[in-house]
């Protein structure tokens, strides 16, 4: 059935490519140029060996079932190196190796429990957080509510009266900031728990309550941050029944006991990194991938195995075409994705002298569906060349095509480097139950749209790497900086310290 499926996509991808006009004209009475009738061919070479002869289903399945959850830092993630390395040498990648960097501190889970002993008993579901700390020993307090949407009130007003406390996280009125801000306003409370002895948190990123029945969903904090104080994510189920005794007026008390592993010093990591060489410009670098690393309640199949399976189909479709772009390819596995971008942040750190010759970057990490949106990074000058391409490539469905700038995966980094940091959006309306949870597995994934997207990335980045004329440069710092600006990404840059601009590109 599948195999059926597959080859009357491609069969639809093989007949409409090369029916189109040259890229640069959309009006199918005129003739392609030889240059672009050369890219159109292979373009339909590399879709066609992508949906007929594509491995990412069966990587995907060594990756989840065979390493599992992968955080960074940690022996599994050291494994996911050492295979990612191996699977791009099978695949015929040349250059292949590890690129190192440090994280501040290692990081990993050891147990939590918790059970509600007032006014009812009960065992409650809980899970901790990545990167935050332990309790001493098991411990019982009394719960008491954090409005997350007034914080700073709560900050203000409460925090003398936390110490011995288990703080629960609601969300109460409406928030004063949203999105990636309130998430930036959640580690000040944290570490403002921890100066007022408070026992616990619960609440997830940014006071967040689980999605799905019985589930909870880790996940860091902060961008490379730790946190003494232990966080824990409740099943919403136990969290709603807390929340309606304490609408109620009745007291809480909960045992908790959280123990956890931290460093005292950094731990190593490393990206994986395989090219295919260009034949005519091979210093310019288009970068295409996800990232390796994952969270540890199940196997991390959908953030991010499927963006890393879906890199190595896309290597191996292209290879496998016979055709070679006039660019460099640069396939990187990204670490430390899920502690701040900062495996991303250490390649486009290590690699500063040559970002001039990067053109852009094509990351997927959206989860297990389709790629229906590329979010071209703020490059709203690079839409027309985009929505063109889109056109010939109507047999994967409607592509729309926009310029949002995407910070919580690794285009963020290649985006303040001047670049089109693109991220492959899909979608995945499963995420939020898969997303850090322990039901991010591989059955969660079908393998005609994980081959479809494998298929989206290699014809995309080829399509990049092998036009007549380069796509882009890099902008400018002052001109990177005002489009962040007008696009309302610099607070929360600023927030998580991450704005490298100054006052660049502020309205005088």
């Amino acid at each position: 059935m599948i195999r059926r499926s597959l080859s009357s996509l491609s069969l639809l991808i093989l007949l409409s490519l090369p029916a189109r006009s040259a890229l640069a004209a959309p009006d199918s009475s005129q003739p392609p140029t030889p240059a672009e009738d050369g890219t159109l061919k292979a373009l339909s070479a590399v879709a066609g060996a992508g949906m007929m002869d594509s491995h990412s289903y069966g990587f995907l399945e060594e990756l989840s079932d065979d390493i599992g959850g992968r955080v960074t830092g940690t022996p599994q993630a050291a494994r996911a190196v050492e295979w990612g390395l191996a699977r791009m040498r099978s695949i015929g990648l040349e250059n292949v190796h590890a690129e190192s960097w440090q994280i501040s501190r290692g990081w990993s889970r050891g147990s939590a429990d918790a059970e509600l002993t007032a006014p009812v008993h009960h065992r409650l579901l809980v899970d901790s957080m990545g990167w935050t700390g332990s309790t001493s020993g098991s411990v019982e307090a009394d719960v008491v509510p954090v409005n997350i949407n007034q914080i700073d009130e709560e900050i203000e007003q409460n925090s003398s009266h936390w110490a011995g406390k288990i703080l629960l996280v609601v969300k109460r009125g409406f928030p004063k900031q949203g999105g990636m801000l309130a998430f930036a306003r959640f580690g000040p409370f944290l570490n403002s728990a921890y100066a007022a002895h408070a026992v616990a948190v619960i609440g997830g990123q940014a006071g967040s309550k689980s999605e799905g029945m019985n589930l909870t969903h880790t996940g860091a904090l902060g961008f490379n941050t730790y946190y003494d104080i232990p966080v824990v994510s409740m099943g919403a189920e136990d969290q709603d029944q807390l929340e309606r005794f304490l609408d109620r007026g009745k007291p809480i008390r909960i045992r908790i006991a959280v123990q956890n592993h931290v460093t005292t010093g950094p731990v190593d990591s490393a990206n994986v990194v395989g090219e295919i060489r260009g034949t005519q410009y091979p210093e310019q670098i288009i970068v295409a991938g996800g990232h390796l690393d994952s969270w540890d309640l199940a196997s991390g199949t959908t953030d991010d195995g499927c963006g890393v399976t879906v890199a190595l189909g896309a290597a191996e479709a292209i290879l496998k075409s016979g055709f070679r772009p006039l660019r460099t390819i640069r396939f990187v596995l990204f670490t430390g994705e899920e502690e701040g971008l900062l495996g991303s942040i250490a390649y486009v750190k290590a690699h500063q002298n040559e970002m001039s010759n990067h053109l852009a970057a094509v990351i997927l990490d959206n989860g297990q569906g389709p790629v229906n949106a590329p979010e071209l990074g703020g490059r709203n000058d690079l839409i027309p060349a985009f929505q063109q391409f889109a056109m010939y490539t109507q047999a994967f469905g409607d592509i729309d095509v926009n310029d949002d700038p995407v910070f919580g995966t690794d285009a963020g980094p290649f985006i303040m480097a001047g670049l089109p940091g693109i991220n492959l959006g899909q979608d995945s309306p499963d995420y939020k139950f898969t997303h850090h949870s322990a039901v991010d597995t591989f059955d969660k994934v079908k393998p005609d749209i994980l081959i479809r997207n494998a298929t989206i990335m290699a014809v995309t980045t080829f399509w990049i790497a092998d036009r007549p004329d380069r796509l882009d440069t890099p902008w400018p710092a002052e001109k990177t900086a005002r489009m962040l600006r007008q696009k309302k990404q610099d607070a929360f840059l600023k927030a998580f310290g991450l704005w490298p601009f100054g006052d660049l590109g502020a309205e005088p």
